[in-house]
């Protein structure tokens, strides 16, 4: 029984491989069957894709994309207007959304296709009213200036405050606000180093707190 599994495996193996080897004989016939005015295109088409990516980093970085910054109240909306996706972190002076500026911090160096802010809430009463923002640490995450979607406490991440900036990464990335891949993202090289990084530090275990 056991060779007659063993075989099946082999042959399902070699199957996968020489479909593998197929495609890629398919695309190396492909690139010898053009000719130096096909590649040229091609080389062109490459320079002015790498150009307009340049542009739009050039671009976010101007408005702020790759730091994470406070903003006050009445600056929310013109920055939610200005960028395609932002993340805005409501938060008081409290442990849970200290942890949540550590990991956000990180991430906004990795993803400069989302901007990363954080307001102050008791400094932003008609914000908070508007957003109905009642628990912190809360993220709005908004999209076209519109709100979307938001992250309430650390419910969705484990419920403690050791989670991963992976974790939040990931939860962030189901909302369509930040890229896992492609430009403007740090990801595929971090994923390349597998470790999971953890910000929690001496301190209360409490995920949230109420206004």
């Amino acid at each position: 029984m056991d060779e007659v599994v063993s075989q099946i495996l082999e042959k399902q193996v070699l199957s996968a491989a020489k479909a593998v080897e197929d495609k890629l004989d398919e695309e190396i016939a492909a690139l010898d069957r053009l000719d130096p005015d096909d590649i040229e295109a091609l080389r062109e088409r490459r320079i002015q894709q790498m150009r307009r990516a340049a542009e739009r980093r050039a671009k976010w970085h101007t408005l702020g994309h790759g730091e994470y910054a406070e903003l006050p109240e009445k600056e929310f909306f013109s920055a939610a207007k200005a960028s395609e996706r932002l993340v805005c972190h409501f938060y008081r002076d409290n442990w849970p959304c200290k942890v949540v500026d550590r990991h956000l911090s990180i991430l906004a160096k990795q993803h400069v296709e989302t901007r990363f802010i954080k307001v102050h809430a008791e400094k932003a009463p008609f914000l908070t009213e508007k957003l109905r923002i009642v628990v912190l640490p809360t993220l709005a995450i908004v999209k076209n200036a519109k709100v979307e979607d938001y992250v309430v406490g650390f419910d969705e991440l484990g419920g403690k405050d050791d989670f991963s900036t992976e974790d939040l990464e990931e939860r962030l990335a189901k909302s369509q606000v930040i890229f896992l891949d492609g430009e403007g993202s740090a990801y595929a090289s971090k994923q390349a180093a597998a470790t999971k990084r953890s910000v929690r530090q001496s301190g209360t275990g409490n995920s949230s707190d109420s206004e």
